[in-house]
């Protein structure tokens, strides 16, 4: 059997990974707030016997696009988008702290305040944040929360936690969307972090650049499916000649 078909079925399941982070990057294009997958595959030569131009495509570490995406102002209170490469902090399903680009909030009936997912925003001592009910909410650019009751004075109820991952405190994409630490453990607040009041950091997916990344890695996978046939055809030719005589 040629060991060809191990090499090109390396190369052609990259390609299927690659398409299918394609294909979500696109379907997020409207998603506020979204980053960017990207896929990285590395060439590995191939040792042992036979061609030393052999090759397996095997996956390297995958990260995201950090470019800020677009900002549309919206003139709405809760609405936020965070500034540079700050991330807002919130309690995902598992109990977890996990962080976010997406800023359209919500107050609950509870006066619990959330993502547009409905989870707990939280504030920068880890806690979740809770807002009087039938206040007025205003959140200011270093994410300090106040609430304002009828004709009483508005008073500070907390302030968002925002976090700036750097190359010491690196954060990846779960398994939820969200994101986290490399360990596992909450990033401390960044007291320097800001944001833009009543507006939405809208995807920083490239649409067009996603479509033409999807065409590239259909060809590609064509032409590892054509390696495959090839070698089909040679088992079947040489299988011919053995069995002549």
């Amino acid at each position: 059997m040629d060991r060809i078909i191990y090499t090109a079925a390396s190369g052609a399941n990259a390609a299927m990974a690659r398409q299918q982070a394609l294909s979500n990057n696109l379907a997020n294009v409207s998603t506020p707030g979204f980053r960017a997958e990207m896929s990285t595959y590395r060439s590995v030569p191939l040792e042992g016997s036979g061609a030393s131009t052999r090759v397996f495509a095997l996956e390297a570490t995958a990260g995201h696009l950090d470019r800020p995406g677009p900002i549309t102002m919206t003139g709405r209170n809760l609405d936020v988008a965070a500034r540079d490469n700050a991330y807002f902090a919130i309690q995902a399903l598992d109990g977890t702290e996990a962080y976010t680009r997406a800023g359209a909030l919500e107050v609950t009936q509870e006066g619990n305040l959330v993502n547009p997912q409905g989870l707990p925003m939280l504030d920068a001592g880890g806690a979740p944040i809770n807002v009087p009910q039938g206040a007025q909410v205003q959140v200011g650019s270093d994410g300090t929360i106040t609430a304002k009751v009828g004709t009483e004075p508005a008073n500070v109820v907390g302030r968002l936690k925002m976090v700036s991952p750097s190359p010491e405190a690196r954060i990846k994409r779960g398994d939820d969307g969200y994101f986290r630490s490399l360990t596992g453990e909450p990033l401390n607040a960044d007291p320097n972090a800001r944001l833009q009041d009543a507006a939405l950091e809208g995807s920083n997916v490239n649409p067009i650049e996603a479509m033409v990344g999807m065409i590239q890695v259909a060809r590609q996978f064509e032409q590892q499916m054509k390696l495959l046939q090839t070698a089909e055809k040679n088992d079947q030719t040489a299988s011919q000649l053995l069995s002549v005589g």
